[in-house]
This record gives structure tokens, C-alpha cells and sequence, in this order.
């Protein structure tokens, strides 16, 4: 009725080719662990210079009203900003923006470029004389300073 069926026995393997297979999946764990590692020390280095590429800064921009306000922050991020706000009370521009797209030179220039002054760049005439009336403020004149006010 029941036979009782030998075990099938299964080839041995040599010693040799035991440590030979050993060491091709040894190989391939050292292999993926340097690829994590390589992995991993890439996303770290990327992440750290694409934070550290945002810059605020802080520039004196003459204007009088709301129309200037909102010139102004629109030339700002015309010119690359991220974000710009612009306080008719101080005259102090507040500007995020990233540093690999522009600078805050960069972000002067387009401001003057619309007629208001900046601490480091002076409006041309012509475009200050475009304002309309209500944005015009009393400028500096030879030998004096910008008048805050």
C-alpha cells in the first residue's frame, strides 16, 4: 500500500563553491549600501543649497502712497522676487528672493527703472517725472541728502 520513498538527497555543494556564492551576495549587499549612502549624501546636499538659496533683505526705497507701494512691489518681483512689501511709513521694502535668479541690485535697478529711488540706485529723471503727481517726493539735491519723510 504505502511505499516509503527515499529521501531525495540534493547535491552537496562544495565548500568552495558555497563561500563563492556567498560572496556574489555579499558583493551585492556592499554594492546597494554604497548606492544608498551615495543616494543619500546627494538629496543631502541638494536639499541644504536649495534652502540656502532664499535671501531677505531689507532696502529704503522713497515713495509717498499707495500707488507707490504697489509700483514698487511690482517692479520688485517683476525683477525676480519671490515676495516684496513695500511700508509707506518707513520706506523699507522687504524682499524675499533667490539668489541663483537675482540680486538685490538687480531688484534696485527694476524699482528705479520705474522711477522711485533706492538707497543704492538713483531713478532716472525722465521715469521719476512719468509719476503721477501724488507719487512725486521732494528729491535730493546736489550736495544734500534724500529728504525722509
Amino acid at each position: 500500500m504505502f511505499r516509503l520513498r527515499r529521501k531525495e538527497q540534493r547535491p552537496k555543494v562544495s565548500t568552495g563553491s558555497h563561500q563563492k556564492i556567498s560572496s556574489i551576495f555579499a558583493g551585492k549587499k556592499i554594492i546597494d549600501m554604497k548606492l544608498k549612502c551615495f543616494l543619500l549624501a546627494v538629496m543631502s546636499v541638494c536639499s541644504v543649497s536649495l534652502f540656502a538659496q532664499s535671501k531677505t533683505d531689507t532696502v529704503k526705497v522713497w515713495g509717498n502712497c499707495d500707488e507707490c507701494k504697489s509700483k514698487i512691489e511690482k517692479a520688485a518681483e517683476k525683477a525676480g522676487a519671490a515676495s516684496a512689501n513695500w511700508s509707506d511709513e518707513t520706506y523699507l521694502l522687504v524682499v524675499n528672493y533667490d539668489v541663483a535668479k537675482t540680486s538685490s541690485l538687480d531688484i534696485q535697478k527694476s524699482i528705479a527703472a520705474v522711477g522711485y529711488d533706492t538707497q543704492d540706485i538713483k531713478a532716472d529723471d525722465a521715469a521719476y517725472k512719468k509719476l503721477p503727481k501724488c507719487c512725486q517726493y521732494e528729491r535730493e539735491m546736489p550736495g544734500t541728502t534724500k529728504k525722509e519723510q
